[in-house]
């Protein structure tokens, strides 16, 4: 029993632990300006009009998330080569952004509803192990990818907006970047970091979830779940900067040109 306990908060010591790393590495990463290629710069947020209305307070809120980019970290500001030290912020920004707190909440959710792993039980308890153990397996994963693979093959872990394309397009776009991304040089390069980042951080998760949720195959129902949830973010990240803009949170700014014979 007592060892049954440990195991349950394995997980919730980790994200614990991701949580105060990340909180240490974000202040650093969120000083560095930047504007996303369908967002205002750094310095047109700054003098957008402020006010206390509802109206306002929800323009500052938005122009918030754009600036600090607490909602997807990693899509890309500039095209800039990140090194090591900033891969390694990125992951974890990334661990304990909003998108994936939110999809952790989802999926535990989910998970509750169809007693999945059964081992978690129900109630309270429950629950927080199941997101304990998303937030554990999306740290690990980020660890692996952004940060260990990304660093050893050169790879460039951000997602990078692309301009005017239809939903079709989009979609393709977003199924692409799974396997495809950007190297550090700026050209087209097989996706290793987001393919086998979250394969190795499901391998680890052997080590905490409970017993019949592990092995080989229960390792590759959370790994195709996990690229499932991968797409589904590449495709609103597509349309975040656009979603602000349309919302009239934001004010338009020029299109991004893109650069010929590089990655977009």
């Amino acid at each position: 029993m007592v060892g049954n306990k440990r195991a349950g908060m394995r997980p919730l010591v980790l994200t614990i632990a991701i949580f105060s790393l990340a909180c240490t590495a974000g202040i650093a990463q969120q000083s560095q300006p930047g504007a996303l290629p369908d967002a205002p710069s750094a310095a047109q947020s700054q003098t957008a009009p402020q006010g206390t209305s509802p109206l306002h307070s929800g323009v500052s809120f938005f122009q918030l998330l754009q600036r600090k980019s607490l909602v997807f970290p990693d899509i890309a500001t500039h095209t800039e080569r990140l090194d090591s030290w900033q891969k390694f912020k990125l992951a974890a920004n990334n661990s304990v952004s909003l998108a994936t707190i939110g999809a952790g909440l989802a999926g535990s959710a989910f998970g509750q509803a169809i007693d999945s792993p059964a081992g978690y039980g129900q109630g309270a308890e429950g629950f927080g192990k199941r997101f304990g153990a998303h937030m554990a397996r999306a740290a690990s994963g980020n660890l692996f990818g952004t940060f260990l693979i990304a660093s050893a093959l050169h790879e460039d872990p951000r997602f990078y907006v692309r301009q005017n394309l239809s939903f079709k397009q989009s979609v393709r776009y977003a199924a692409v970047r799974l396997a495809v991304t950007r190297s550090d040089s700026g050209y087209r390069t097989a996706n290793f970091a987001g393919l086998l980042g979250p394969l190795a951080g499901e391998g680890l998760a052997n080590t905490y979830y409970p017993d019949g949720s592990r092995g080989v195959g229960s390792t590759f129902v959370r790994y195709g779940s996990d690229l499932s949830w991968r797409f589904g973010g590449n495709l609103l990240r597509q349309y975040w900067p656009h979603l602000n803009r349309k919302l009239g949170l934001l004010p338009p700014t020029p299109e991004s040109t893109p650069t010929p014979n590089k990655f977009q």
